[in-house]
């Protein structure tokens, strides 16, 4: 299964003024389309093009940097893209999502605060996460491409701190970024239908 780019499920303008239609053009068109386009080619010459993306990310892992960097940050974006919509974030849950999060993560202050610090001290690049790991939620935060994938989690929410991700918009205010994420931007529906499936 060759990766393809998917297309955005909103339009370039629909996530301003917390993300621009600008940062929406150059992160998905040129980033994301540059890590499928070099993840296709490391993946044919690896003899793995045929894998789904999952398999691809677990198989590269600690074995073939530039394959899994590519295919990691693939796998990443798919996902970072539907979890975000016009008018989302908030503390507006779906009850189930609510349930596990005060039972988990201490609650939808906790978990805002707890996840903003994970973006903001993951040093240089990399993205902050929310996942399901032996039946319980976690919050973690990677370098880089990695994600939970690899540590035997399932990623359910994900925020991704490169600077590409947010510099035009926010320049170097990172935690304002992450805010905005959490506040206006966050897919609740996305991540339920991921924490059922995990």
């Amino acid at each position: 299964m060759a990766f393809v780019l998917p297309e955005l499920p909103y339009d370039y303008e629909a996530l301003q003024p917390y993300m621009s239609k600008e940062t929406l053009e150059y992160h998905h068109d040129k980033h994301h389309k540059a890590y499928v386009d070099n993840g296709n080619k490391l993946a044919a010459e690896a003899g793995m093009s045929d894998l789904p993306v999952e398999e691809v990310v677990l198989k590269s892992f600690g074995k073939n940097p530039g394959l899994f960097n590519n295919a990691a940050q693939h796998y990443n974006h798919i996902l970072f893209w539907k979890w975000m919509k016009k008018g989302g974030g908030g503390n507006k849950l779906p009850a189930k999502l609510q349930k596990a999060i005060d039972s988990d993560l201490g609650g939808y202050d906790k978990f805002k605060a707890d996840f903003i610090a994970a973006g903001t001290t993951q040093f240089g690049s990399g993205w902050a996460w929310v996942s399901v790991k032996d039946g319980k939620l976690e919050i973690s935060k990677t370098p880089n491409g990695e994600n939970p994938l690899v540590h035997g989690a399932k990623p359910i929410l994900g925020v991704d701190v490169w600077e590409h991700s947010y510099y035009i918009d926010y320049r170097n205010a990172r935690p304002k970024y992450l805010e905005a994420y959490v506040d206006s931007l966050i897919n609740w529906d996305s991540v339920l239908e991921l924490y059922e499936k995990a």
